[in-house]
């Protein structure tokens, strides 16, 4: 599965999605994690309402099942939702690394529903909950 993270340094998220001058694609499975690519952005980033600025970040995310940012604005979290993209808003700045490697272990046991429900529209089947 493909996760995304908006992040001003490539190490944390610590960027709203619309604000973010990278947005770090990460491919995860139960075993290891991965960066796939770096989508940067260096035109004007203030908050404007200019709601052309999130189309490139949208597009970045082509194939994307989760996405962490710090913030994200109603405009941009339904377009992220209407390509089937989970946003994961943070409370405060986090390690990619350590929120890859929650994931990582949420893979290896049993998902909570949301993450269930990703891999089922992916169409992996985990023995755990074939029957659900």
């Amino acid at each position: 599965m493909k996760i995304a993270f908006a992040t001003q340094d490539l190490e944390m998220v610590n960027a709203h999605f619309g604000w973010a001058k990278n947005i770090a694609i990460y491919e995860l499975d139960s075993e290891r994690f991965r960066l796939l690519k770096i989508a940067s952005f260096e035109s004007d980033l203030a908050e404007d309402g200019n709601e052309d600025k999130l189309l490139p970040k949208i597009e970045a995310l082509e194939g994307v099942s989760i996405l962490y940012v710090a913030a994200i604005g109603g405009s941009g979290a339904a377009r992220v939702v209407a390509r089937k993209i989970h946003p994961v808003k943070v409370e405060k700045p986090e390690r990619i690394e350590e929120l890859l490697e929650k994931l990582r272990q949420l893979l290896k046991g049993t998902p909570p529903p949301w993450m269930r429900k990703i891999l089922r529209d992916q169409g992996e089947k985990r023995p755990d909950f074939l029957e659900e």
